[in-house]
């Protein structure tokens, strides 16, 4: 199967800092790629490159185009979408203007479909839709990530990039956020994650890369990488065994149902 996401030699400075080196991954379609690795690895950087936020050398192919040269707006318009690690929410402005926003690049069309993708995306966030005349700035921790990966679904991605998904949530809310990112692969959208919570990320993905120091060590896919010995006493934590039970992980730290 072709990538639908093909990443070649991505190096990135600040300065005279390389933040990011010679990062080559790909996304499947249809399928999740998670990044994991500590924090100041460079992932957040990393997807700042790929939304091309930040400037870059190195490759990167969507669809087989070269979309190396683009910028944000012609990205959104080719198909990429990032959820930010802050939300990056309106917070003045309701639930429902917030997710109208998702659809800007998509203002010109007017054949009724972001009314239609609206109702589909409050069917998948029935707690959207009761808080849609709801201030976002008034939503708990959760419930502005839900806003904040549905505002970006109404963009209608062909890949969705989430940087940090866990952040600040609860285990509980952790477990819901990555149900719902497991719901939308199932759904037929390509996700790329990038996350510390590597127990979290492996159990929802199909392929993992594990990046240190700007640079990817490991990768594979993500059942092999949850029960790399090294992997697990590196990332996984207390309770990482290889072969364990989603009920011991569910002991040990945060497992996703």
């Amino acid at each position: 199967m072709s990538a639908l996401l093909e990443v070649t030699d991505i190096s990135v400075s600040h300065g005279k800092v390389l933040a990011v080196q010679g990062v080559c991954l790909q996304v499947k379609p249809g399928a999740i790629a998670t990044v994991i690795g500590p924090n100041g690895a460079g992932k957040t950087t990393l997807l700042n490159a790929l939304m091309g936020l930040l400037p870059c050398s190195g490759g990167m192919r969507l669809e087989g185009r070269d979309i190396t040269g683009d910028g944000v707006e012609e990205r959104v318009e080719q198909g990429l979408c990032l959820v930010a690690e802050k939300r990056e929410l309106f917070g003045e402005m309701s639930v429902a203007d917030n997710l109208l926003l998702g659809a800007y690049s998509r203002r010109r069309v007017r054949d009724g479909s972001r009314e239609e993708d609206l109702g589909d995306v409050y069917d998948r966030f029935p707690r959207l839709r009761e808080r849609r005349n709801q201030l976002a700035g008034t939503l708990s921790g959760g419930e502005r990530q839900m806003l904040a990966i549905a505002r970006a679904l109404m963009a209608r991605p062909k890949l969705l990039m989430l940087d940090e998904p866990s952040l600040g949530l609860a285990p509980l809310i952790v477990r819901e956020v990555f149900a719902i990112v497991r719901s939308l692969r199932d759904a037929g959208v390509s996700i790329l994650i990038v996350e510390q919570n590597a127990r979290a990320a492996l159990q929802v993905a199909d392929h993992g890369y594990v990046l240190e120091a700007g640079s990817i060590v490991m990768e594979g896919p993500a059942a092999d990488l949850a029960a790399d010995r090294r992997l697990i006493e590196t990332y996984l934590g207390f309770g990482g065994k290889p072969g364990e039970t989603p009920e011991a992980a569910a002991r040990a730290g945060t497992t996703v149902q």
